[in-house]
């Protein structure tokens, strides 16, 4: 996106991320985390945007260094509920601030607008929020109206779990918010948990529909597992794979904020724009 704030040094406010989304949204505004956990991980999971040099990586979620952190000296965690059970072990190092953006009852992206500003708030960013969020909304706007112009057909989108379970997207989480905010229409019909999928057998891509396109997240796990369901009677009595309309793009954190859904939206109206050629 363009117009972007001017990113500032990794050191800027002390604050430490335990949550990928977070951390990328404090670089949407402008502001580095002094460190955030699996960093060594940043680059398979969120790929975009990249994370500036002289970030501490201080350790996976399930076992934070706190030695580390604790040298760091930051003057905010930034946490979700996922990880509250570490709440008191942290906040005797710095304060603890929760963000929810999956839970029930709501929708990731709308619940990711509403937490970006307020992130924006708590680390004196609120203008560059606001702006980044308006940026954000005449994105999707001008995606929304190339898939308009596309007449785009309706897309599933999953994410391989091995030859024959997938993740499939939609419901309340941020691959559907995304897909309902640029007026793409979702082939998959079924429930989707709070975090935004359904665990299924490949037998049930047979319910999208004759028209269905379909959408591969990556990476693709196991690497080969399109050229071995070629072989599958199953898989290749399949619409989408008669009519070949099967796209892959590339990685887009699935548990992501704002950023990631711009990012995953604009790969999905790329692919469907190249696909309608």
């Amino acid at each position: 996106m363009t117009g972007a704030p001017a990113i500032a040094q990794a050191d800027d406010g002390g604050v430490v991320s335990l949550d990928y989304g977070l951390a990328s949204t404090m670089l949407a505004l402008g502001s580095v985390p002094r460190a955030i956990a699996s960093l060594r991980n940043w680059p398979e999971w969120v790929v975009e945007p990249a994370m500036p040099s002289g970030v501490v990586d201080i350790g996976t979620t399930a076992e934070i260094n706190l030695e580390v952190l604790t040298s760091l000296r930051p003057s905010l965690i930034l946490s979700t509920p996922f990880l509250a059970a570490m709440d008191e072990k942290l906040s005797r190092i710095a304060p603890v601030e929760t963000f929810t953006v999956y839970a029930e009852n709501g929708e990731a992206l709308g619940r990711s607008y509403a937490e970006t500003l307020r992130l924006g708030a708590m680390i004196g960013r609120r203008q560059e929020a606001e702006a980044f969020l308006a940026r954000a909304d005449a994105t999707f706007d001008r995606l929304r109206n190339r898939i308009k112009s596309l007449s785009a057909p309706p897309v599933a989108v999953i994410n391989f779990i091995d030859q024959r379970h997938a993740r499939i997207y939609g419901g309340p989480g941020l691959y559907g918010g995304a897909m309902n905010r640029i007026g793409l229409d979702n082939a998959w019909k079924g429930e989707a948990s709070y975090w935004g999928f359904q665990t299924i057998g490949l037998e049930q891509l047979a319910e999208l529909g004759e028209q269905a396109h379909l959408v591969v997240v990556s990476p693709l796990l196991p690497p080969d597992v399109l050229t071995r369901l070629s072989e599958s009677p199953l898989w290749t009595s399949l619409p989408f794979v008669r009519r070949q309309k099967i796209s892959v793009v590339p990685g887009v954190l699935m548990f992501g904020m704002v950023q990631e859904a711009l990012r995953f939206s604009t790969l999905m109206v790329d692919v469907l724009e190249t696909a309608a050629r």
